[in-house]
């Protein structure tokens, strides 16, 4: 009998005890949400509004609108101005793209009822122009909107360049008259034109703040001038050497304007031997340091090796340099005795010479240099090291591949990866060069 009785004992127990279990991980719960909370976080028509929103924010456009159809909470969430600030239209041809394109509908829903909400506005396009087109159809219906970022981006080229100019320019004027609060745009290899830039300043000379137009051929260096003697406020500049001139650089540098920020400049030549760079006067360079001391200023060169002729040849206040073609033994020199704010400094390739005199003299002379970059170029294990003892710890970051260091008879890779890890202060081993 007892053992019976200790039995069912036993076999009452283990329910309580998981009865216990559950009712102190609701009082668990409870505690945090309150019970009553629980219960409603159980139906998701009920979650908390900031919830919901938040929720939608990170849906693409397709599925936040199947969303908005579960229930009326959720549609009108769907449609409060908050969801609509920030919004990126996809574009595409489905037969020729990857882009998941938003849908036709959806896009004249938005426009109907969310024009005048939108604030933070990129339009991604794939190479083909009927998408382009379709991009500027979005932009002409805009007429209630204050946009305050506008990004352009082509997945591939060319794309907005097959867009008749008179219809990029009608589009992109409906943007630039109506919102009137532009800070911050991004148009790349678009028909831009110089008269759609003083519409632009016209409107938005106040608030204008960042502006990105590279490889934009029917903008001159009239054009961008107009937007620096009027847009006293500019902070970023991105534009190809052509549109930079010693005008630019004065206006930029006169007492009405903030201190800029960051200028980057696309070297680019895609015939080579046919196109002459011009010369930009040490004294106008002077001038914009003088007035805007830590400017950031960023190069991309995709030269050939005989177009290099014009730069460098005088002292250059560039902080940033990447070379995305050959680049020639003389040219490295030029810039370690004529640009000491250089910062970064990336070579994607050299010809067969090493350049341990070149990497010194950059280490002596570039006292700012903090990172550096080797792709298929020539270096001794013992000009390599020299190079890093000179800079020392202040080197942050550090790429070179293996097959560019050519061992001698002091140092083998092997104890390259050592010394130089020792004068960095860090452990290092080449690698291969990441895309910057």
């Amino acid at each position: 009998m007892k053992r019976a009785r200790q039995k069912v004992v036993v076999e009452n127990e283990a329910p309580q005890t998981s009865q216990k279990s559950k009712k102190q991980k609701t009082c668990l719960y409870g505690s945090v949400f309150g019970e009553s909370d629980l219960h409603a976080s159980m139906d998701w028509g009920n979650l908390p509004h900031h919830v919901v929103l938040r929720i939608f924010q990170f849906l693409p456009l397709v599925d936040r609108a199947r969303a908005s159809s579960v229930c009326r909470r959720w549609n009108e969430i769907f449609h409060i101005p908050d969801l609509w600030r920030r919004f990126e239209f996809e574009l595409s041809q489905p037969a020729t793209s990857y882009l998941k394109s938003t849908h036709p509908d959806l896009i004249q829903q938005i426009i109907k009822r969310h024009a005048d909400h939108l604030q933070y506005v990129s339009f991604k396009v794939d190479s083909s122009t009927e998408s382009a087109e379709a991009a500027c159809n979005i932009l002409s219906q805009l007429v209630n909107c204050s946009i305050k970022t506008l990004g352009l981006i082509s997945t591939a080229k060319p794309s907005f360049m097959n867009v008749a100019k008179a219809h990029f320019a009608s589009a992109l004027t409906v943007v630039f008259v109506n919102s009137k609060s532009l800070s911050s745009i991004k148009i790349d290899d678009t028909p831009l034109d110089d008269p759609s830039l003083k519409v632009l300043v016209a409107n938005n000379s106040d608030t204008l703040k960042l502006l990105k137009m590279s490889s934009c051929p029917y903008v001159s260096p009239a054009g961008i001038l107009c937007v620096a003697d009027q847009c006293h406020g500019l902070k970023e500049l991105a534009l190809n050497y052509y549109i930079l001139s010693d005008e630019l650089l004065l206006a930029l540098s006169s007492e009405k304007h903030v201190d800029l920020e960051h200028l980057r400049i696309d070297v680019v030549s895609e015939n080579p031997g046919q196109v002459e760079f011009h010369t930009i006067k040490k004294q106008s360079w002077d001038a914009l340091l003088k007035h805007s001391p830590k400017v950031n200023i960023v190069m991309y060169f995709f030269l050939y090796e005989e177009e290099f002729d014009a730069f460098f040849r005088e002292e250059t206040p560039v902080t940033h340099l990447y070379f995305g073609r050959a680049v020639s033994k003389a040219m490295l020199g030029r810039i370690g005795m004529n640009c000491p704010r250089l910062i970064e400094l990336v070579v994607c390739a050299n010809g067969l010479q090493p350049l341990d005199d070149e990497l010194i003299r950059i280490a002596e002379r570039c006292k700012n240099l903090t990172a550096m970059g080797l792709g298929e170029c020539e270096v001794t294990c013992r000009g390599f090291i020299e190079f890093v003892k000179m800079c020392g710890g202040r080197l942050t970051q550090l790429s070179i591949m293996e097959e560019v260091l050519i061992p001698d008879n002091d140092y083998s890779l092997d104890r390259l990866h050592l010394e130089v890890s020792k004068h960095l202060g860090r452990m290092w081993f080449p690698d291969m060069m990441p895309t910057w």
